[in-house]
């Protein structure tokens, strides 16, 4: 698969085109390869860890037969030439298989930006999987050099996170764009505009292909900016009374800018606030050790912390605001285990829960939700659903995308197939032809540009 010698680009998907998440794919010019993202398939490390099951113990090649991980093999004999692992952000679906995988390059330095690179350590920390990979953290909208032929730029987007880029891996032949996670939010809660500007610039000096997330491209519009949901928020915890009732909120853990909204509503609301769970560590700690962001007088708390501090809330349930994980029902969350009653805190009648999430569409997600609502419904809980808005770009987005880089090729990524008909009716409207200069692709399969 690897035997062309002509000077070409090659794109070569790992994982994440047939499947939402798994993301991982391999750019080749000549005999040098760069690797971008290498992420979990959510769905099937929570199916294995429901059993109470650790990951830590499952060897590369266990991991890979559940389905987890990407199946990487096909780039194993060519190990060598992989120069860098560049990371686009820090979500799992997108870093959860480095500990796994990284270890087969172990000559290619792990390059991110510094929030991507903090988390990263922290996963690592928490899963106690060495790792001898080299780590850099270069700051957004900056480059580095991999090679005399080859350069990597983090261009800075927004997203559901921070320090989320748009990766331009530059060679003597023009520039591919990984766009792998991004929506144009102008208003962000938390962190800069996207840098439309550089986008601009690199429109008009050879793009050559274009990799972007479709998982959304069948949905009409814009996706609407973080504001939105912040204003959703204030309406559900400053427009609803609480003041004799317990008060909690979930979201994704990573959702920096919604936990940041979330947290000041509450301190408005003159309640003590307390997050509760490991992944609120791990994203929170990364946060304010770089000083991405602040939550001074909030508490954080994890493992067997959980169950102390939940003591002082059932004293004083109406005096604290408690941001826990658990929003898509997971057995092991925190507010799962609470509304099973395995802390020691008990939900009342009249009591509120805020989810400021969407259940992720998957089966074993969809039922662990349902299960956490239908628990908290018959304690007479009152709650709150979908304070949120998607940090996936919507058709128009990608149309924006598409407009400021003028890629001469198209090639959707994150999703199922019939995700992409949305990306595949745009591109041939903006005279793309499918099968010529846009390519709908499957995990393994090579193009050559």
């Amino acid at each position: 698969i690897f035997l062309n010698i002509i000077m070409t680009i090659e794109v070569i998907p790992i994982g994440g085109f047939t499947e939402v998440g798994k993301n991982m794919t391999a750019i080749r010019y000549n005999d040098e390869i760069i690797l971008l993202d290498m992420g979990f398939f959510l769905p099937a490390v929570i199916d294995y860890e429901e059993g109470n099951k650790s990951r830590r113990l499952l060897s590369r090649e266990e991991f890979i037969g559940l389905g987890a991980l990407p199946d990487d093999t096909i780039l194993l004999s060519f190990r060598e030439q992989v120069k860098a692992i560049v990371l686009s952000h820090c979500h799992l679906d997108h870093i959860g298989a480095v500990p796994w995988l990284a270890k087969s390059y172990p000559h290619a330095a792990i390059i991110g930006t510094p929030y991507t690179i903090a988390v990263l350590n922290n996963a690592i920390k928490e899963d106690r999987i060495p790792l001898k990979n080299i780590r850099k953290s270069i700051s957004p909208n900056s480059q580095i050099e991999i090679t005399k032929k080859l350069s990597i730029e983090l261009i800075h987007i927004t997203h559901s996170t921070l320090q989320c880029a748009i990766v331009a891996i530059h060679t003597p032949e023009g520039t591919v764009l990984y766009a792998n996670d991004y929506k144009f939010d102008s208003t962000p809660v938390v962190g800069k505009k996207p840098n439309v500007k550089r986008l601009k610039e690199l429109g008009s000096n050879n793009v050559r292909c274009l990799i972007s997330n479709s998982l959304y491209s069948n949905t009409e519009g814009k996706t609407p900016s973080e504001v939105v949901a912040k204003e959703l928020l204030k309406e559900v915890m400053l427009g609803t009374d609480n003041s004799s009732s317990a008060l909690f909120a979930t979201t994704f853990a990573s959702h920096i800018a919604r936990l940041k909204s979330i947290y000041d509503f509450g301190r408005k609301l003159d309640r003590q606030v307390v997050f509760l769970g490991r992944s609120m560590l791990k994203y929170i700690s990364a946060a304010e050790r770089l000083k991405l962001v602040e939550f001074p007088h909030a508490r954080l708390y994890a493992g067997k912390q959980i169950k102390k501090v939940l003591k002082e809330v059932e004293k004083k349930r109406s005096k604290y605001l408690v941001i826990c994980t658990g929003g898509q029902g997971e057995s092991n969350a925190v507010l799962s285990r609470i509304a099973k009653q395995e802390l020691d805190f008990k939900f009342l009648q009249e009591d509120h829960v805020i989810f400021s999430n969407r259940t992720i569409p998957v089966p074993i997600n969809i039922e662990n939700r349902k299960i956490l609502e239908e628990t908290l419904k018959q304690r007479g809980v009152r709650l709150f659903k979908d304070a949120h808005v998607s940090g996936h770009c919507s058709i128009e987005d990608i149309r924006d995308l598409i407009k400021l880089t003028k890629p001469e090729f198209i090639v959707p990524t994150h999703g199922y197939h019939k995700m992409y008909d949305g990306i595949k009716n745009l591109a041939s409207n903006m005279g793309y032809e499918t099968g010529k200069t846009l390519h709908v692709m499957k995990n393994a399969q090579k193009i050559s540009i």
